[in-house]
């Protein structure tokens, strides 16, 4: 791993995501370690801020044993959100925005509070949580077929793309969030199923390891951020056209549909 790797490697999904032209693994350049991923996604995120995009959150991936068996990875990972990549409740999505997309149902949740030390603990995060939202998020890869490895993901921004967040829940302390069912709806047929328990146990603990993370790596999560904790089932395919709705117990839906543009 080279400094001139990192910055090819950085370059190449660039590209990727101006062409839809898609690149080679990146672990080529950079090898499997996932400090070099991380290296490359700062020289996304910062590339990013310059164009003048706005830094709004975070999202969590590889928290489902089904998603990561799907990747053959073992450990979860981060990547930044963009302001431009959320849409509403409703919303039509262009499909011409979205790389090899597929879609997964997750509990998004908006902080109140910053969370910006290395010690954060449960009872601090779950103090900090302003509100929660049922939401999808529409993944993305710039590396060709998805032939991903750890880091490869974690270099392409941890595979995200666009997301789409439901209605707030600020009535949130007694729901059970791991015992919560999520169900995931194409076009008015089932194709993803799970259990709150899926994301690390609990969508909180998945929260509570990106605060730890993310303040280890020196970007701490601050008070307005948006937090998507991880997919609760198997992520599936996205096309053009398609209309999807996912549903967590107790918290709501959110649906939207597909552009039919390439």
């Amino acid at each position: 791993m080279t400094t001139e790797n990192i910055e090819r490697a950085a370059e190449n999904i660039l590209k990727a995501y101006e062409t839809r032209q898609y690149c080679a693994p990146v672990r080529e350049l950079i090898g499997e370690t996932i400090e070099a991923g991380y290296a490359v996604q700062s020289i996304l995120t910062k590339q990013w801020l310059k164009e003048g995009r706005r830094l709004c959150g975070r999202k969590i991936g590889l928290t489902s044993e089904a998603v990561q068996k799907q990747l053959g990875v073992d450990q979860p990972d981060f990547g930044v959100l963009m302001a431009d990549m959320e849409y509403a409740d409703g919303a039509e999505v262009p499909f011409s925005k979205m790389h090899q997309p597929k879609a997964e149902a997750e509990l998004a949740l908006i902080l109140k509070a910053d969370l910006d030390h290395e010690d954060v603990t449960y009872e601090e995060l779950v103090e900090a949580i302003d509100y929660i939202m049922p939401s999808v998020e529409i993944v993305g890869s710039r590396i060709k077929d998805w032939d991903i490895r750890l880091a490869d993901t974690v270099a392409d921004n941890a595979s995200s793309g666009l997301y789409v967040l439901g209605s707030p829940v600020r009535d949130w302390k007694d729901i059970d969030l791991a015992a919560a069912g999520m169900i995931l709806k194409r076009n008015g047929e089932i194709v993803s199923e799970g259990k709150g328990e899926a994301c690390l146990g609990h969508p909180f603990n998945a929260a509570l390891w990106l605060a730890q993370t993310c303040a280890r790596f020196g970007n701490g999560l601050k008070a307005g951020d948006v937090v998507l904790t991880g997919a609760l089932g198997p992520m599936v395919p996205i096309a053009p056209g398609d209309a999807f709705e996912a549903s967590i117990e107790n918290v709501g839906s959110v649906n939207f549909t597909v552009s039919q543009d390439r």
